[in-house]
């Protein structure tokens, strides 16, 4: 670690990064905030041309972009993602791991390839993704992962229990590998969203009751925007957090609390 005085432990400068699910909303925030800490970025969505606009908004930055895409329910498709990224980029100094998805049944309801779906993607891509980038981390004695968790990672929710399910794995799991990677200054941790107007968000925001109740319990009043998840990314992807390991950082404003 260095003892630089003069270095910005929050700098990006020289560090590559990939972000899942950077197409739009928080991901989108996440890849551009990391740019403008000044860092080059890998940015991954579901679909061919998904992140073409969060590219754009990096380059404008100075820094590169790089654009992929992978269905991240698919075992195959993963480790195809993680080959095209290393083809483009020599290290990977960050990873988040933000690509995600929910559906939303009564659990006496609740379609069991749904569930699958969910689950695939929300746990089992973290953990395989967070397995061969950070396999490459642990041997460089450097890196950073984040994955992001969810309020659904401490509550229940209604009618969202494999996202919850899988919300409470990315936890677990987070603690697992920061046991086993610290030794290696391999940092792990999470990042749990309150709720921000968002795609995903966007059933809650249009029932009014939902939305009243939401505002209601929030000590600051209102939903988070994207952008205000960008500080609490850098600080873990940088020098900044170097002893940090194994945490989940709410950033709700106050939900928790309340």
């Amino acid at each position: 670690m260095s003892t630089n005085s003069d270095k910005n432990i929050f700098s990006l400068e020289g560090k590559t990064a990939l972000v899942t699910g950077a197409s739009r909303g928080l991901g989108q925030a996440i890849a551009v905030g990391l740019a403008q800490a000044g860092a080059d970025v890998i940015c991954c969505s579901s679909r061919e041309g998904g992140v073409d606009e969060t590219a754009v908004l990096i380059r404008a930055l100075g820094r590169k972009a790089y654009t992929l895409a992978a269905d991240l329910s698919k075992p195959e498709a993963v480790r195809s993602l993680v080959e095209q990224a290393y083809a483009k980029v020599n290290s990977i100094d960050v990873l988040v791991n933000n690509g995600g998805t929910i559906a939303r049944h009564p659990a006496v309801d609740f379609p069991l390839d749904e569930w699958q779906q969910v689950i695939d993607v929300n746990l089992n891509s973290v953990f395989l993704l967070s397995q061969l980038i950070g396999k490459n981390m642990v041997e460089n004695k450097q890196g950073k992962i984040i994955n992001i968790a969810s309020m659904l990672s401490f509550q229940g929710g209604i009618t969202v229990p494999a996202y919850t399910a899988s919300k409470h794995g990315v936890v677990g799991l987070t603690k697992a590998l920061a046991n086993e990677w610290a030794g290696s200054n391999v940092q792990v941790n999470a990042i749990a969203p309150g709720y921000f107007r968002t795609d995903n968000t966007q059933a809650l925001q249009d029932n009014p009751e939902r939305n009243q109740d939401i505002e209601k319990r929030i000590p600051a009043g209102q939903w988070g925007e994207p952008a205000q998840l960008v500080g609490a990314v850098t600080f873990l992807s940088a020098q900044a957090s170097d002893y940090v390991n194994g945490h989940v950082l709410a950033v709700d404003g106050g939900w928790l609390a309340r």
